[in-house]
């Protein structure tokens, strides 16, 4: 899941401690600083889930001044956390991008308004604050569903109080964050995410190269394997994986990610849907479809792009770790 807008803080590039052992190298690079959102990766890391599959993973963290793809595609990581427009984008470049499982059934953005703002249709003639990234993913949905109009935009900057001052705004923002310094203002906020009205990406999606996919399937199934076992064990007790999350990025606080985490585990998206029958990170080929024809429609996308190519299934349809009941 990318998050292409959320403000958190943190040192540019990290590893996290690995164990010293003798298992396969394996790179993962995650798509910001850490926090509860790549919690699965580190919970895996921390409980020895990838040494037991014979993995010595190192997790490279990602950040505003990191390009992970840049990174995978320069052959500095195995796999990355990805997102299903980037992916696509790439593919029709002719980059060799496949993804092999989406840790997050949807994709987390959306929305924070204020109080008298209760649905995204409700939107009307506000303000709507959001980065440059959101005119090339979610603002040619929105606007289009809506009948919105690129007069109401606002540039945001990562920072809260410009709408914490208008009360005629309503402001970008991902799940686990701008609704955490809202509510450290002690602010009365709405959350709308997209997806509940149709929005079709996934979030975190595990991406790898096609040479990664062809020579190396064995670890690349292992590594997928292992970090649905992490994300499984991550929502029913966090604990470990927030030790080494706080390493790599020690501007964490424990209340953020208890606040993050509290979302997660509310939003399901780990587990809801797809999910709930066939197991953590499944894909759907009809989402990928439906992902490659909003593109398309918001001229975001060639419509000759090669959708089925960048992705998977066969490596996720092998695994099924079933998230808890």
């Amino acid at each position: 899941m990318t998050r292409h807008f959320r403000p958190v803080l943190g040192a540019l590039l990290l590893s996290a401690a690995t164990p010293a052992f003798a298992g396969e190298p394996f790179t993962f690079m995650t798509s910001w600083f850490a926090q509860a959102e790549h919690g699965g990766f580190y919970q895996a890391l921390a409980t020895g889930l990838y040494e037991k599959a014979g993995l010595d993973v190192t997790i490279r963290m990602g950040g505003p001044q990191v390009n992970s793809m840049q990174l995978l595609l320069a052959g500095e990581a195995d796999a990355y956390s990805g997102f299903d427009f980037q992916i696509l984008n790439g593919v029709s470049q002719g980059l060799p991008l496949v993804a092999v499982a989406a840790v997050f059934q949807h994709d987390m953005n959306g929305l924070v308004t204020h109080p008298d703002v209760a649905a995204l249709d409700q939107i009307g003639d506000r303000t709507v604050m959001m980065a440059t990234s959101a005119r090339t993913s979610w603002w040619p949905w929105l606007k289009a569903k809506y009948g919105l109009s690129d007069d109401q935009v606002k540039p945001y900057t990562f920072n809260i109080q410009p709408f914490v001052a208008d009360g005629h705004a309503v402001q970008q923002g991902f799940a686990s964050s701008e609704p955490y310094g809202l509510t450290q203002l002690g602010m009365s906020y709405n959350f709308l995410p997209f997806y509940a009205e149709g929005y079709p990406p996934y979030g975190g999606t595990i991406t790898t190269r096609h040479d990664v996919l062809a020579q190396r399937e064995d670890a690349l199934r292992r590594f997928v394997q292992a970090s649905m076992e992490g994300w499984k064990s991550y929502l029913a007790d966090p604990a470990p994986g927030n030790v080494l999350i706080r390493e790599a990025n020690p501007k964490m606080t424990e209340e953020q990610l208890d606040f993050a985490v509290s979302h997660l585990r509310e939003m399901n998206t780990v587990g809801m849907e797809d999910a709930a029958i066939h197991g953590i990170g499944t894909m759907n080929p009809d989402r990928w479809k439906a992902s490659y024809d909003y593109m398309v429609g918001a001229d975001l996308l060639p419509a000759e792009t090669d959708w089925q190519s960048a992705f998977t299934t066969r490596i996720i349809d092998e695994i099924n770790v079933l998230p808890s009941q």
